[in-house]
């Protein structure tokens, strides 16, 4: 799909992820000078996730001021929020990456027309890698179609996911849905850009994503590219409804559902048995834990 034949918001999308991208790059050549501030523990956020935002919502605003604008830094504060169609933007995603130098992040705009996903650019400035789709027109990637990958053995796949980082985070959780993946699959990445790991789901270069903890900003494009490559997102149970959920996995439709039966006990959606076979298993690594932690206590 060119320029010429794409739908016009997404074409507004593009101007604006680029112009954010262009803020993004110019700060990334001296990121040490970059103001930082923490929202919470491990949760930082810079002056440059905030340029880049103003840039996106003026660029959007300034094409569409009726539509509504959901921003990961000011919230529901631009545009008419009682529009149906409401621009999801996260300006900066994998931003402690960036405070870091780690080039791995990216600007993520999607638009939903009422709730629903139709419009979504992922842009990595660092290697100028475009992805766009629009719902019914498939996913690209530098204006060449790109689709998941075709692997249908869990065993053999490569798996992204976002580890836990705030002191709200189950880790125990966390650290055996790890466990029980890592068993069944040929490895697991953590690159720390949700965004841009749904697109590398998209693009067939890794085979399956989940993570938990996730807001809609970071993953509306994403799954939109996910769906349009002929892969499936939905959350720890199957269940396609999961963009305000906090969970979150995607994969082609064979590891999709291998990925189910693997996560699906860890899911707020099991079932009461299943989750009691989880939380059966967290206790037992717990108990792990705080014997391993006795043998190493001083006498």
């Amino acid at each position: 799909m060119n320029s010429t034949s794409s739908h016009p918001m997404l074409n507004v999308a593009v101007k604006a992820a680029r112009a954010a991208g262009a803020i993004i790059n110019r700060a990334a050549l001296d990121v040490e000078s970059v103001r930082v501030s923490e929202k919470q523990v491990n949760d930082f956020v810079t002056e440059v996730d905030q340029a880049s935002e103003d840039a996106i919502i003026e660029t959007l605003l300034s094409a569409y001021p009726g539509h509504a604008i959901w921003a990961e830094e000011s919230g529901r504060t631009h545009g008419a929020q009682d529009s149906n169609y409401v621009w999801l933007i996260d300006p900066l995603d994998g931003t402690t990456n960036f405070i870091h130098g780690l080039p791995i992040y990216c600007v993520s705009i999607a638009l939903a027309v009422k709730g629903r996903v139709e419009q979504a650019v992922v842009y990595d400035p660092t290697r100028n890698d475009l992805f766009t789709a629009t719902r019914g027109r498939g996913a690209f990637m530098n204006n060449r179609r790109i689709r998941v990958a075709k692997r249908t053995r869990l065993q053999g796949c490569l798996v992204a996911t976002g580890f836990p980082f705030r002191t709200t985070d189950d880790f125990n959780n966390y650290l055996c849905m790890m466990g029980d993946l890592m068993q069944v699959t040929a490895g697991l990445r953590r690159p720390g850009a949700a965004a841009l790991d749904l697109a590398y789901v998209a693009a067939g270069f890794t085979d399956g994503f989940f993570e938990t903890g996730l807001q809609p900003w970071d993953v509306a494009a994403g799954s939109l590219l996910v769906t349009e490559a002929g892969g499936l997102v939905g959350n720890f149970s199957g269940e396609a409804d999961f963009l305000e959920q906090k969970e979150c996995l995607a994969a082609n439709p064979r590891i999709y559902g291998q990925m189910v039966t693997v996560l699906g006990k860890y899911s707020k959606f099991a079932s009461a048995a299943d989750k009691a076979l989880a939380q059966k298993k967290t206790m037992s690594l717990r108990a792990s834990k705080a014997a391993a932690a006795a043998s190493d206590a001083p006498l």
